[in-house]
């Protein structure tokens, strides 16, 4: 099912858009017709994805940078804004994962999580806020479900996006007397991703997470894309400060696995 919603003449922007679900995000709303700008740390990916995402409304323009860089993270998002004006949505989707159990988890290794989700995240935004369109901006951070719901080997995820949601609430506070709206989405598992190769790599494994869901089935990108449609439109105009879930209610089950023993 196509989400019917008209970009055109807006400009997004999606840190993060090179690959999977921020990709299926980008690819969205370049088919709705706005005018896209995506980031990430590999150039090549960079360049595939704005050969896809190239549309009616003109080239797709890409930047490399590590959102852990916030003054590269300002000079890209600077960039993007100097060649297309205001800045109508404002995606921020990097993250990092892998599974450990917490006692085997190096101080790098946890800190280098909450550096690209968390720290990542603040870096995206502030850097956007400047250029938002306002009134009439939104800004939609990509959460997880490891910010709601404690998962085994997971606790620098769940440290992390928990974090994640509460910039997204404290910026949506702030922001709104300018008529800037901030939200997030939370995904569940989503097929064709990174982060749920890692944590379910096997057929077993992949059986448990489909059961573990009450719709009983993997979403695709394209279900948080249309999510992240709903809240960069008019029709969320009220919506401020809501972290959703694009999920199949995987959440509301306690997403009752243990990764490690999923691995």
């Amino acid at each position: 099912m196509k989400a019917n919603f008209d970009y055109t003449g807006c400009n997004v922007f999606i840190a993060g858009g090179t690959s999977g679900i921020n990709l299926g995000i980008a690819k969205a709303f370049s088919e709705a017709g706005a005018r896209i700008g995506v980031a990430s740390r590999r150039q090549e990916k960079v360049d595939a994805a704005v050969g896809m995402l190239s549309n009616t409304a003109g080239p797709a323009l890409g930047y490399t940078f590590d959102v852990r860089d916030a003054a590269v993270v300002a000079e890209g998002i600077d960039a993007f804004a100097d060649e297309v004006g205001q800045i109508d949505v404002l995606v921020s989707g990097a993250a990092g994962n892998f599974p450990a159990l917490a006692h085997d988890i190096s101080p790098n290794g946890f800190k280098a999580v909450v550096d690209i989700d968390l720290l990542g995240t603040y870096h995206v935004m502030k850097a956007a806020y400047p250029h938002m369109k306002k009134p009439g901006g939104s800004l939609i951070n990509i959460s997880a479900p490891q910010s709601v719901v404690a998962m085994s080997h997971q606790v620098h995820v769940c440290a992390a996006k928990a974090g994640v949601d509460m910039v997204t609430r404290c910026l949506a506070i702030e922001w709104a007397p300018e008529g800037l709206r901030v939200n997030g989405v939370i995904p569940g598992p989503i097929d064709g991703t990174e982060g749920m190769a890692r944590l379910a790599p096997t057929h077993e494994a992949r059986n448990r997470v489909t059961a573990s869901v009450p719709m009983r089935r993997w979403g695709a990108p394209e279900d948080v894309a249309r999510a992240c449609l709903f809240l960069g439109s008019d029709a969320a105009g009220f919506v401020n400060g809501t972290v959703m879930t694009a999920d199949g209610g995987w959440a509301l089950n306690g997403a009752p696995l243990d990764f490690g023993g999923a691995a």
